[in-house]
């Protein structure tokens, strides 16, 4: 039976520092964020003895004169314009019930669904789609009308927390290692080979229902252990994140990467490619 032995290793002194003009400002329950009573409550604050005070852990966040804090660890608040990954989890005659990791299931109306090649959907199924709307609920309003939308093929799903997700233009990214990626605003991030022959805006409906090659099978599973420990260091998850930390990956096997020390080797390299790429 081959036992996997991990002795002490020496971990080189790597220089992180941050300015204080970019320290982000971490709160836990009770912490008092500020005393000036010029400033509005938002969400995650509540007011006691004149002192406005965190009721989450977070990021604190300022906007002019409101303060909110950020939780760390949340479901999806979706907004109009968010592209998330789902499953569908119901079909009915005029909608589609999705789980978005939101508190409620979002909603696809099958007025707001344009698939390519008239391809349907079943229970189970992966799919890509952007809030429309939101109801007075909570509850999300979807549609896939763009053809960068709709259903997923054959691929990797990784669920990870909303508040890890970058926000940017696009959360569509075809990868120079061989793999293209979604990252869904609600903390589902969807990996798949790229297709040889993609259709302009085609996002990640692949139809070829072909074997994927050993070659991209590493590269997609390599992806997914990078992804899952960038998230466990609580590093924000975005195309060049996820490029650098696949680069610094390189030098162990897959299966290694989610070791603890490995994965804080990984990490760091990656925390300092950042830094010297915004420096």
């Amino acid at each position: 039976m081959a036992v996997d032995m991990r002795l002490p290793t020496v971990i080189k002194a790597m220089s992180l520092s941050v300015s204080a003009a970019d320290r982000k400002d971490m709160v836990v329950p009770g912490d008092v964020i500020t005393s000036d009573t010029g400033f509005m409550r938002g969400h995650g604050t509540y007011v006691d003895e004149d002192k406005l005070t965190a009721s989450v852990a977070g990021e604190v966040q300022r906007v002019d004169k409101l303060i909110c804090v950020r939780p760390l660890k949340t479901r999806f608040n979706g907004e109009v314009g968010d592209v998330v990954v789902g499953r569908i989890t119901e079909v009915q005659q005029k909608r589609w019930k999705v789980e978005t990791n939101s508190r409620l299931d979002s909603v696809l109306l099958l007025s707001s669904v344009n698939l390519p090649g008239g391809e349907l959907a079943s229970r189970n199924d992966l799919c890509s789609a952007e809030v429309q709307s939101v109801f007075s609920d909570g509850a999300l309003s979807l549609h896939t009308r763009s053809l960068k939308y709709g259903k997923l093929g054959q691929g990797v799903l990784v669920q990870l927390s909303p508040s890890l997700i970058k926000r940017q233009k696009t959360h569509f990214h075809n990868l120079p290692c061989g793999a293209s990626i979604i990252l869904g605003n609600n903390g589902f991030v969807w990996l798949y080979p790229t297709p040889g022959q993609q259709e302009e805006e085609a996002g990640g409906f692949y139809t070829s229902l072909e074997p994927v090659s050993l070659s991209d099978r590493e590269v997609i599973s390599r992806l997914r252990n990078c992804l899952l420990a960038l998230a466990a260091h609580k590093v924000l998850l975005y195309d060049t994140s996820v490029l650098y930390c696949y680069e610094s990956s390189l030098q162990h096997q897959v299966k290694d990467i989610l070791k603890p020390e490995v994965m804080e080797e990984i990490v760091m390299l990656t925390q300092q490619k950042l830094l010297e790429q915004e420096g």
